[in-house]
């Protein structure tokens, strides 16, 4: 079976190609952070309008890569939620005119789930049941997944997601957008010892997370120098950075860790955008080598939004239920949509 994942939830439009025989065949990616950098964010009306101008030339590009006609799919996933309502529409308008047009099913797909199960696209993949944790966006969540739709959720964010705390500390530091690899890049070069930032909720027993005192820690250091921020030298900067990178990395750690010791599993997945984060991943490695467990990472081009994991989890579902796949191509879409309400496939 052979399945089109189009994805248009945010600020990538992103188009792929899955065969459950064969494996990914091709997928294509335009991100829009070059248009909205000078916004310092993204802006919703102008992301919708590329998504309708990127989305006929993507399929065309998959298609070409893959060396398929269009006939040959066999049904249609599209990110049906979250995200922003308007990139949402245009995703779905293209998945179920071209649906109709072809004659195929289509079938809607949660947007996190596409993160959840990225990990699986890798050549070394995860068997279930393990931990994930998804950070990706303005979620930050532990989960334990027992299967395709069977996810339990541990723990999540009281308020800023870890992605936005990255985004936020960046824009004090006067960092270009998106914040989150600027300000991690930066952090290399600084001095671990200069600053030692709140680590929110650490020890406190639970899966939750609140990273907005984090935010706030480094607005107060900022303030603190008692001048412009474009005047604070480089290397304070990398040290604030450093700082920060510090303090959320090993929060982060150290819930997944607990929540591997919690529930007994040896297994721990990182998906979403900060899954990308080189201090992360080296904190989650070097925790894995002390405490005996394995950890699973999605390619890092397929940690940011991209069409390869909708299709290959609409693939996953339809292989586990093909009465998933609907004829029916008056979409909708789901700008908020909890995880939780997912049924197993």
């Amino acid at each position: 079976m052979i399945v089109l994942g189009v994805e248009s939830s945010c600020d990538e439009t992103g188009l792929a190609l899955y065969d459950t025989e064969r494996g990914l065949l091709s997928h294509a990616l335009h991100s829009q952070v070059a248009m909205h950098e000078e916004y310092g964010g993204v802006v919703p009306e102008l992301a919708s309008r590329d998504h309708i101008r990127r989305a006929l030339p993507l399929l065309e590009e998959v298609l070409k890569r893959a060396d398929l006609p269009a006939s040959n799919i066999d049904a249609i996933a599209y990110t049906q939620g979250p995200g922003l309502a308007g990139a949402l529409l245009v995703g779905s308008s293209v998945a179920c005119s071209l649906a109709l047009a072809l004659d195929k099913p289509v079938l809607g797909v949660h947007h996190l789930e596409g993160h959840l199960l990225s990990p699986l696209l890798a050549s070394e993949r995860p068997e279930f049941p393990f931990i994930a944790l998804l950070v990706s966006g303005g979620h930050t969540q532990l989960m334990r997944v027992d299967g395709v739709g069977r996810y339990t959720l541990l723990g999540e964010t009281l308020d800023d997601a870890a992605g936005e705390a990255f985004d936020k500390s960046a824009k004090l530091l006067g960092l270009g957008y998106p914040g989150g690899p600027a300000i991690s890049r930066l952090a290399e070069f600084g001095d671990p010892a200069a600053y030692t930032l709140p680590r929110p909720m650490l020890h406190s027993k639970d899966f939750n997370f609140s990273f907005s005192g984090l935010k706030t820690a480094v607005l107060t250091v900022v303030k603190n120098h008692n001048e412009a921020v474009a005047n604070i030298c480089e290397q304070d900067k990398a040290n604030i950075a450093r700082g920060f990178v510090d303090a959320i990395v090993d929060v982060l750690t150290a819930k997944c860790v607990n929540a591997l010791k919690h529930t007994g599993l040896k297994r721990l997945v990182i998906a979403g955008g900060v899954g990308a984060n080189r201090q992360l991943r080296a904190s989650l490695d070097a925790a894995a080598a002390k405490r005996k467990f394995q950890v699973y990472y999605p390619e890092l081009e397929f940690c940011t939004d991209n069409g390869a994991m909708i299709a290959f989890a609409g693939a996953l579902r339809l292989e586990r239920n093909p009465d998933l796949a609907q004829r029916d191509y008056a979409f909708n879409v789901r700008p908020r949509w909890p995880l939780d309400e997912l049924e197993a496939a």
